[in-house]
């Protein structure tokens, strides 16, 4: 008896356990627009979901690292031009739809915004009147360091520079004098690296902008505190020198190939060459001598002659004075003795001996040469050429690779001599190998589908947004709201269907009933209901498996052996006929 009572009382309270599901449950059954009103609006929903996600604009970064005033500026400009915008990295990064981006930025720069972090020789034009010297020449610094770090910011790789200035502290006494120094942070873009050509130009940029400062004084770091600049440590032709050796090597490396390749082919041939080259830089001056030559070709320098005579048996004498030392008159006529003879008293008065010297000097023939060397001359050359194998076939006739001959490598070496310019004066080094390589067809370029274009896969990525949302809406009309639709207007048509039929089933019965009662005239009474069942068992017996249609054969023979029953026992065949008739009006009914 407890069982029972147990048994009854589990599936009551299984009821009552969902009071809310079966109250649900009863609204539903209730209310058959219910359920169509509520798919309506969750289809509803779904659509306008899927519309407002397809037709979200792509949002893009306006600008970024933006100080408080500026941010504020800009959002407030974007909120009178009605732009929807995004605030994103605390506030300092602005992003709208991607295809606003330009047009808002050239509209910002006509109106000075953002005005930027780095202050310039603006900050001079607004002074108070009493302001002191050491505040004018406070704000002059923090404007010379804002107007050189704007200078490097217009640079491509630079994102941010800040500059620090240590100006020069002048002093009458030269112990005290302190030069200037400047410091400069640089936060370069993602990705992006400044060559020392570039490191270089900013040092000097910011030597060249502060009085007293000199180059080797400025100091340059990046975000991550590697330092830049040298600080005079290193020639400033290092990445000039490095880059003139690279193309030096690459030149005789093209000659290599490009006179190897038409007989070897380029995929078969690979060249290294490594140039020493000389930087240094040399001035020579040279002074050559030559050996005397002949004095009518020689050039005369100077020419000095020098005359003397002197009078025999005369002595120098008289009175003292100007008249004494008084030299001999200009002899007239040259003075012709006969050897032996002896002059008169008038003859041996002239001068007897005459002396004149002639001294002739010449240029000496010398050369003076001053040569400056050129910078970057070659001085030694080495060169490592690979060959690969040769195809071959062996004996079967299989493709096999077979090593070069020793002549042919002979002579691919004379034509690399040839063609490097080989020295042995210099000291040139040359290297050949034959081997077979690894990779016999490597392509040079690869060619991505049209479907790894990045173009093409954004494309891609936009168009599945609206094929997804409309595939969506489709599912949900399929799956859910068509089903509702055809179950709840299909009801109503039944309905509709039904009463419209009325009248027809009313003539439909009226002549049933006609043909009902000429069959109780064929029939008779209900009387001979026993003797008509058993013969209704034949007929049953015999039209029972009636044989399908398409089976022509057994169909006649079934229907004429019918037709025969129905002319031998009429009574039988209508009353079976009266049956079916009764039977379809009580499934009308």
């Amino acid at each position: 008896m407890d069982t029972t009572v147990n048994q009854q009382a589990q599936p009551a309270a299984a009821s009552s356990a969902n009071p809310a599901f079966d109250k649900a449950k009863a609204m539903l059954r209730g209310n058959s627009m219910l359920p169509i009103l509520i798919g309506g609006a969750a289809f509803i929903a779904v659509v306008v979901a899927l519309i407002m996600w397809a037709t979200t604009p792509e949002y893009r970064v306006l600008y970024s690292n933006l100080s408080e005033a500026d941010g504020g500026r800009i959002v407030s400009e974007l909120e009178t031009q009605r732009i929807p915008y995004q605030l994103t990295a605390g506030g300092s990064t602005i992003m709208i739809p991607g295809n606003q981006v330009h047009r808002v930025r050239l509209s910002m720069a006509e109106q000075g915004i953002p005005a930027g972090g780095n202050v310039g020789f603006s900050l001079m034009d607004n002074q108070a009147f009493g302001i002191s010297q050491f505040a004018e020449q406070v704000n002059f610094q923090r404007a010379l360091e804002g107007e050189l770090a704007s200078s490097m910011e217009s640079l491509g790789p630079v994102h941010r520079a800040r500059v620090h200035l240590a100006m020069a502290k002048p002093s009458v006494f030269v112990r005290e004098r302190e030069p200037a120094k400047a410091s400069v942070v640089l936060s370069l873009h993602a990705g992006r690296v400044l060559g020392d050509g570039q490191v270089m130009a900013i040092v000097h940029m910011v030597a060249s902008s502060v009085p007293e400062l000199t180059a080797d004084n400025v100091t340059v770091v990046d975000q991550h505190g590697n330092l830049l600049s040298s600080n005079g440590q290193k020639s400033d032709l290092t990445g000039t020198e490095l880059t003139y050796t690279q193309e030096v090597e690459r030149a005789y490396q093209r000659r290599i190939e490009d006179i190897l390749a038409p007989i070897l082919g380029r995929e078969n041939v690979r060249a290294q060459v490594v140039a020493q080259i000389d930087f240094s830089r040399v001035e020579e001056t040279s002074e050559r001598y030559t050996p005397n030559q002949n004095p009518e070709n020689a050039a005369v320098r100077s020419i000095q002659s020098n005359l003397s005579y002197q009078r025999n048996g005369e002595n120098t004498g008289g009175v003292p004075g100007a008249l004494s030392n008084t030299p001999p008159g200009v002899v007239t006529a040259p003075i012709e003795l006969e050897a032996g003879a002896e002059g008169n008293g008038e003859a041996a008065g002239q001068p007897s001996n005459v002396r004149q010297d002639n001294i002739v000097n010449y240029e000496v023939d010398r050369s003076i040469a001053h040569i400056q060397h050129q910078r970057g001359r070659l001085e030694r050359l080495s060169a490592a050429v690979v060959v690969n194998y040769r195809n071959g076939f062996n004996e079967e006739g299989e493709s096999i690779q077979v090593p070069l001959s020793p002549e042919e490598i002979d002579r691919i070496d004379r034509l690399v001599r040839q063609a490097m310019g080989y020295s042995d004066g210099r000291g040139d080094q040359l290297e050949i190998v034959n081997s077979a390589f690894v990779e016999q067809h490597s392509p040079l370029f690869v060619q991505r589908e049209w479907w790894q274009e990045p173009e093409m896969q954004a494309l891609l990525m936009q168009a599945s947004r609206y094929v997804l949302a409309g595939l969506g809406i489709l599912l949900f009309y399929l799956l859910i709201l068509r089903p509702m639709l055809r179950k709840r207007f299909g009801t109503a048509t039944a309905k509709k269907g039904s009463d419209a039929g009325d009248d027809a089933e009313m003539d439909e019965t009226e002549a049933l009933t006609a043909k009902r009662g000429k069959l109780r005239a064929i029939v008779g009474d209900d009387d001979d209901a026993e003797d008509a069942k058993a013969k209704d068992e034949d007929i049953e017996e015999m039209t029972f498996n009636w044989p399908k249609k398409k089976d022509t054969s057994a169909y006649e023979a079934a229907l004429k052996k019918t037709q025969e029953v129905a002319r031998q026992k009429p009574r039988q065949v209508a009353r079976i006929v009266q049956n079916w008739l009764a039977e379809d009006e009580h499934v009308r009914d």
